[in-house]
C-alpha cells in the first residue's frame, strides 16, 4: 500500500444538470472506474463523501503542485455531496460566483453541451495494487475539485493522461512547502520515522552511560574486594608467624597488602628474625626506609591508586 497523490477527471455527459443563478446541481465529482486505470470501490466513495463537502473548486490546476492560487482562479465550492445509484460514483452541487467571468459559459455549456462541463479532483490516497489494477482504498484529504476543459493538457504530478506507475521526481519539482501540501502524509512519515530515530538514539546514550556507570562501580567493587581478600591473606599470615604485637606495625602490614606472595614471605621471615634476635626492631628488606607517608605503602592512597597498583602487579 501507498500513499499518492490522484487526479480524476469527471466530465457530465449523460448528466441532466439543473441550473439556477450560482449554482450547478447534480455535477459528477467523481466517477468509480477513471481513465488512468484506477478503481474506487464504491464503499471509498461513501466514506470520502464528508472529504468533498466544501471542497475548493478553481478554474483548471495549478501550473506546478503546490503553487498558490490567485483570487481570480476562485470559482466557487461543491456542496450537497451524495452518492450516485448503482456504480455511477459522486455527485453534488456546485456553487458558484454568477459574477465570474467564465459564469456565463459555465451556464450555456451546461444547459447545452454537458460533457464540456468537467471536473478534476486533485486529493491524496492510499492506493494498492491488485490484479493489474490500482485500487484506492482509501481517500485521506481532498485538496480541490477543479474545473478543467481538456483533461490531456493537465501535466506533471496530477498525471490525468499519465502512466499511474509513474513516480514523480519531487526533488526537481518540488519546494518543502510545496510537499508539505501536496504529501502532507508523506511528510508526516518522514517526520514520525525521524522522531522516532532521534528517541532510540538517546536512549542509546542513556543506555551506554548507564553500562559506564555500571562498569566503573563494578570495577571499584572489585578492587575492594582484593584488598579485602588481601588483608585476610596477610592476616592469616601474621597469625601462622606468631608475631608480637610490637613487631606487627601499620607501616609493616601495608607493606605486606602491597608485596606479592613471595615478597610477603621474606618480609615475615625478616621480622620474625628481628623478634628472635637481640631486641634490634630496625625494619629490614623492602619495609626498610618506609614511612606512614611513602607512596610505596597504601597510607594515603585513593581507592583508584590502590587499584592501579593492584592491577600493575
Amino acid at each position: 500500500m501507498s500513499y499518492e497523490t490522484l487526479t480524476e477527471f469527471t466530465d457530465s455527459r449523460g448528466v441532466t444538470l439543473g441550473v439556477e443563478e450560482g449554482v450547478l446541481r447534480g455535477v459528477k465529482i467523481l466517477g468509480l472506474e477513471s481513465a488512468n486505470g484506477r478503481t474506487y470501490p464504491k464503499e471509498t466513495a461513501a466514506r470520502a463523501m464528508a472529504l468533498y463537502e466544501g471542497a475548493k473548486v478553481n478554474i483548471d490546476h495549478a501550473a506546478t503542485p503546490g503553487q498558490p492560487r490567485g483570487y481570480a482562479d476562485r470559482l466557487g465550492l461543491i456542496e450537497n455531496v451524495r452518492l450516485g445509484e448503482g456504480e455511477s460514483g459522486l455527485f453534488a452541487d456546485f456553487r458558484f460566483n454568477p459574477k465570474h467571468g467564465v459564469a456565463e459559459q459555465l451556464s450555456w455549456d451546461a444547459e447545452n453541451n454537458p460533457s464540456a462541463v468537467g471536473f478534476s479532483h486533485n486529493v491524496m490516497a492510499k492506493t494498492a495494487r491488485r490484479g493489474g489494477k490500482v485500487v484506492v482504498e482509501e481517500i485521506t484529504k481532498v485538496q480541490s475539485v477543479d474545473l478543467v476543459a481538456d483533461p490531456a493538457t493537465t501535466k506533471g504530478l496530477f498525471e490525468a493522461t499519465e502512466d499511474s506507475n509513474k513516480e514523480p521526481n519531487m526533488a526537481e519539482t518540488l519546494t518543502l512547502g510545496q510537499l508539505r501540501e501536496s504529501y502532507p502524509q508523506f511528510v508526516e512519515t518522514i517526520a514520525t520515522e525521524a522522531v522516532a530515530g532521534f528517541e532510540a538514539s538517546a536512549d542509546q546514550k542513556a543506555k551506554d552511560a548507564e553500562t559506564a556507570k555500571l562498569k566503573e562501580e563494578l570495577d571499584t567493587y572489585k578492587v575492594k574486594e582484593k584488598l579485602a581478600e588481601d588483608r585476610i591473606a596477610v592476616d592469616a599470615l601474621i597469625e601462622a608467624a606468631k608475631l608480637p604485637k610490637h613487631a606487627v606495625t601499620d607501616v609493616f602490614v601495608e607493606s605486606l597488602m602491597a608485596a606479592d606472595d613471595a615478597t610477603r614471605s621474606k618480609l615475615i621471615e625478616d621480622r620474625q628474625a628481628i623478634a628472635k634476635g637481640s631486641g634490634n626492631t630496625k625494619p629490614t628488606s623492602k619495609e626498610q626506609g618506609t614511612t606512614e607517608g611513602d607512596d610505596s605503602t597504601l597510607a594515603g592512597m585513593t581507592t583508584e591508586q590502590i587499584g592501579k597498583r593492584w592491577a600493575s602487579r
